[in-house]
C-alpha cells in the first residue's frame, strides 16, 4: 500500500533553515508529481510546493518562494523540501501528497517550529 514517512522537522530560530524529507513505497515514485502541503493549528490545510514527476518541473506557493525548494531523488524514492529564511508564520505541521489511481495519500506529517 501506498505509504509516506515524513521527517526532519524540529524547533529552529527565525532565519534558520530545516531540510525536510519523504520516504515513499508502495507505488512507482518516479511516476508520480509529488507536492507538498502544511497545516498549522486552527488553519485549513495549504499548498506549499509541487514537483514533476523528473523534477523539472517545480512550482511554490507565494509565500515561501524564494526561501524554499522541493526537490526528489527518484532512485531513493524520497521527496525533500529545503526551507531557509525561516519565519514564525512557516511554523506548521508540513505533510507530502500524492494522488494515485485518482486517491489522495498523506504522510502523518513532521512539526516545524519556528521560534526564537
Amino acid at each position: 500500500q501506498v505509504q509516506l514517512v515524513e521527517s526532519g522537522g524540529g524547533l529552529v530560530q527565525p532565519g534558520g533553515s530545516l531540510t525536510l524529507s519523504c520516504a515513499a513505497s508502495g507505488f512507482t515514485f518516479r511516476q508520480y508529481t509529488m507536492r507538498w502541503y502544511r497545516q498549522a493549528p486552527g488553519k485549513e490545510r495549504e499548498y506549499v510546493a509541487v514537483i514533476s514527476s523528473a523534477g523539472g518541473s517545480t512550482d511554490y506557493a507565494d509565500s515561501v518562494k524564494g526561501r524554499f525548494t522541493i526537490s526528489r531523488d527518484n532512485a531513493k524514492n524520497t521527496l525533500y523540501l529545503q526551507m531557509n529564511s525561516l519565519k514564525p508564520d512557516d511554523t506548521a505541521v508540513y505533510l507530502c501528497h500524492v494522488a494515485v489511481a485518482s486517491r489522495h495519500y498523506w504522510g502523518q506529517g513532521t512539526q516545524v517550529t519556528v521560534s526564537s
